[in-house]
């Protein structure tokens, strides 16, 4: 009875160590697959951080040129507003100038026609 004891002991315990075994390289592989998910996942940020950052840049980049734009055709609209200005002033003294020339010219002929 003593020997069956001992003999069932024995393959109990390889039967544990066994398992045991079994468990440590189990839990040695879970580490190396977490390591290689926490690996890719921060290649992943940071592929995704470059292209952010890289959006970010061209963004900035495109609304500096909108603004030059939108002060150039600023500047464009308010020339323009100067040059309108400028020829309502004109137009109106080619009208005086024109009724003057008008009235003279009508005096002109009211006295050649007496």
């Amino acid at each position: 009875q003593l020997h069956l004891t001992m003999s069932e002991k024995n393959e109990l315990t390889k039967s544990l160590e066994t398992v045991q075994k079994e468990l440590h390289e189990k839990k040695s592989q879970m580490k190396r697959e977490i390591s290689e998910y926490k690996d890719r996942l921060l290649q992943a940020e940071k592929g995704h951080q470059d292209a952010l950052t890289e959006a970010n840049r061209k963004n900035e980049v495109e609304i500096e040129v909108c603004q030059d734009k939108m002060n150039s055709l600023e500047h464009f609209i308010s020339s323009q507003k100067l040059e309108i200005e400028h020829l309502k002033s004109n137009k109106e003294e080619l009208n005086n100038s024109l009724k003057e020339a008008n009235q003279t010219l009508e005096e002109l002929l009211k006295t050649k026609v007496r």
